[in-house]
């Protein structure tokens, strides 16, 4: 037990520890104009980049060596993107362009019409491991840019310009035989359920055996909702929705009553694909299917020939993407005049970008220079 004057130094020397850290998160690297880049600021962005990155995908721990050319590539980006945010800060500042709440609830409604309801974006967010609170914080970046780029000259896009980029991107609307189905998915996983088993402390003194007798249970517990669901699915199809959004662990689609909506063979699984493929509108699959995934039941409700999507059907989707187009151009070329002109001075030498160039060259020398030895 810590008493008196040791709980009061050790409490002192706690202070003195965490102080340094927040003095050296907010130590300013870079300065652009009168705006501080800090160290926080930079290691944020850094850690935001790496964990959307393909990097963390494949298990590489890029922070473990930071002369690496990864990380070199990632840090040189990361910098060019604190400037360039910082910059387009300041005009929207000098502009007095704000962003209210209801700005953002307005855009969070448009998002949710498209995905067709609340539960499919939280779903989305969710899988990608992205809170409500970065969502929105994200989204009002995105709102500030749209209100600076509608200063900066007009995106819109005439009948013309869309039929010009549909006519020389034809093949961007053409597409294969497509089927429209739902789905209610049993998932199976043996490697999942065994681990939840091997979790449970109740099962601490099971063997290997008694253990796989344990997962055999639940998969077959499994099979019996699958072809349970099957039977009230065929006993009255109009019921599926309901069924879907009650039982399907695919939690995305369950909100939807299972919907998939049209898809093409090569964007499904083989055996779903197959099944679906081989199925008219309308009808149940006679038994469940079984893929990667675990028991699917399916229900096609529609299909349609393989064809181009006519200019009518298209022409919103291609006057938003070309917007979209107009106003990053609009806003490319305000940073290329801003950081013409502005003042940026990298306090900390090992942010400079010349400095990031230099040790990139110099880790590709050497890796050249250990090839060649080996």
């Amino acid at each position: 037990m810590i008493k008196g004057k040791k709980l009061l130094a050790t409490l002192a020397v706690s202070a003195v520890l965490f102080a340094g850290c927040g003095l050296k998160s907010g130590e300013a690297i870079i300065k652009v104009n009168d705006t501080k880049i800090t160290q926080g600021q930079f290691d944020e962005m850094f850690d935001k980049q790496v964990s959307n990155s393909f990097v963390k995908a494949l298990g590489i721990d890029i922070q473990s060596d930071k002369n690496s050319f990864v990380y070199l590539l990632m840090k040189e980006r990361v910098i060019n993107e604190l400037i360039i945010k910082t910059l387009l800060d300041q005009e929207i500042a000098k502009r007095g362009i704000k962003v209210t709440n209801a700005d953002v609830d307005d855009a969070i409604k448009e998002i949710v019409d498209k995905l067709g309801s609340k539960e499919q974006l939280d779903n989305i967010l969710k899988q990608n491991g992205v809170s409500p609170a970065q969502f929105k914080s994200d989204l009002k970046e995105e709102v500030k840019m749209k209100k600076l780029a509608k200063e900066l000259g007009s995106s819109n896009v005439s009948d013309a310009e869309a039929k010009k980029f549909y006519n020389e991107n034809i093949d961007k609307f053409k597409h294969d035989e497509r089927v429209r189905a739902s789905h209610i998915l049993v998932s199976i996983n043996p490697e999942e359920i065994t681990e939840i088993i091997k979790s449970d402390k109740a099962n601490e003194s099971l063997d290997d055996a008694a253990i796989k007798a344990k997962v055999d249970e639940e998969i077959k517990a499994k099979e019996a909702k699958i072809n349970q669901l099957l039977a009230e699915a065929k006993k009255d199809p109009s019921q599926f929705a309901k069924l879907a959004k009650e039982n399907s662990d695919d939690t995305v689609t369950a909100v939807k009553g299972g919907d998939l909506g049209f898809f093409a063979a090569k964007e499904m699984v083989p055996e779903f694909a197959k099944a679906a493929f081989a199925m008219k509108p309308n009808t149940i699959s006679d038994k469940p299917v079984r893929t990667q995934y675990g028991y699917h039941i399916i229900m096609v409700t529609d299909r349609a020939a393989a064809g181009t999507d006519s200019f009518e059907k298209v022409q919103t989707e291609i006057k938003g993407y070309l917007e979209n187009q107009k106003q990053l151009e609009l806003i490319d070329n305000l940073t290329e005049s801003l950081k013409k002109n502005a003042k940026i001075e990298f306090v900390n030498a090992e942010y400079n970008p010349e400095s990031i160039q230099k040790n990139v060259q110099e880790t590709m020398k050497k890796q050249a220079a250990e090839g060649e030895k080996k």
